[in-house]
């Protein structure tokens, strides 16, 4: 790796969050699929973590705010309860479960669920053939006018620093579920511009090892197919979710606001320009690709060079020595005292011209 990338590695070790994680099974009481539930009014928390039907008969008795649950990775049976209690839509709870899905919005009456996909860097020493550059999660979003269900699948991108960071804020909590949905949105997207930069670092990592002047031997292509493979994975990720979020920013949903749609015009922003780096990328490392296949081929074309020089070279005494297979009376070595080391002679002069001829010429 070049000291650039190295510098860069560094940095973004810096740079790691160190937020209190809430998925964390300690702070996880009420179950093991449920990461948390609490009731927001005001923007502010109002009590520890309750059941969900005592949060949601709390939120609808006091007649404001709304309630605010996560859950990792739920099974059937441990969804459907919530599913239930706010009457979500059974198509809408069985992608949630089952997760895999494209990142999307849709609208069940006056729920919205809505697919993001998370993406995390996987650090590694060295890029290889195999490494796993990119991660990726998911993070389902059901928003209604008094509560937020966030369901999260894979082993990153937990919400609980996003949630104590919201709590910080409670101007912003006291937006609504939808400004939940817009923070969520928005974190999601910065998670990719940070993820785009790691990539670019194990890019141009590559890109300096193809086009290294003293680099003796092409460049592995095994490591750019699989920076290739994974800046898919990326792609796969970003660029679906931008019809969701210009759909939040124009649509008249009725559980999000004009001021929140102006916000998500802000995420929307900020993915585009995530959306414009993968395609940049994805044409550089397509060029790289190409440039490496090139130097391959040149390889190739001078070793075939350097063989034809070598067969022109022993083709010489080949054919000289040829000679002494014709049983002619008169001939070196048989009548002539001098001929045998003669004929060395020529042979080892007109090898050495043509070995220089070629040597000149940049064959040899």
């Amino acid at each position: 790796m070049s000291m650039t990338g190295q510098l860069r590695k560094a940095v973004r070790l810096r740079q790691r969050r160190n937020a209190v994680d809430l998925s964390h099974p300690a702070r996880s009481p009420l179950g093991s699929a449920v990461v948390n539930c609490a009731v927001y009014i005001g923007g502010v928390r109002q009590e520890d973590d309750c059941p969900a039907e005592e949060a949601i008969r709390h939120v609808r008795k006091a007649g404001d705010g709304f309630v605010w649950i996560g859950l990792h990775e739920p099974t059937v049976e441990e969804f459907a309860d919530v599913a239930t209690l706010f009457g979500l839509h059974p198509l809408a709870v069985e992608d949630a479960v089952h997760a895999h899905q494209r990142p999307k919005l849709e609208s069940y009456n006056d729920t919205l669920f809505t697919v993001l996909k998370t993406v995390c860097y996987v650090d590694h020493d060295k890029l290889t053939a195999t490494s796993e550059v990119v991660g990726t999660g998911e993070i389902m979003v059901f928003t209604g006018h008094d509560f937020v269900v966030t369901v999260r699948h894979g082993g990153h991108g937990s919400l609980g620093p996003l949630r104590e960071q919201l709590e910080a804020a409670p101007e912003l909590l006291a937006k609504g579920p939808a400004a939940v949905l817009h923070a969520i949105a928005d974190h999601t997207v910065d998670d990719y511009l940070a993820v785009v930069d790691s990539v670019q670092s194990d890019i141009d990592d590559v890109e300096a090892e193809v086009f290294a002047s003293d680099s003796g031997r092409p460049a592995d292509a095994g490591r750019i197919y699989q920076l290739k493979r994974e800046l898919l994975e990326f792609r796969r990720a970003v660029i679906p979710l931008d019809r969701p979020v210009r759909e939040l920013s124009t649509r008249p949903y009725p559980v999000v606001d004009q001021e929140l749609r102006t916000y998500f015009r802000d995420v929307a922003d900020h993915l585009a320009r995530v959306a414009e780096q993968i395609i940049a990328l994805d044409e550089l490392i397509n060029s790289i690709l190409q440039a490496h296949l090139a130097q391959v081929t040149v390889a190739q074309n001078e070793d075939m060079r350097r063989i034809s020089a070598w067969v022109a070279i022993v083709a010489v005494p080949t054919m000289v020595c040829g000679i002494y297979g014709m049983n002619f009376d008169h001939m070196p070595e048989l009548h002539w005292t001098y001929g045998y080391p003669l004929v060395l002679v020529v042979i080892a002069v007109a090898c050495f011209a043509i070995h220089r001829g070629f040597r000149r010429n940049g064959w040899l």
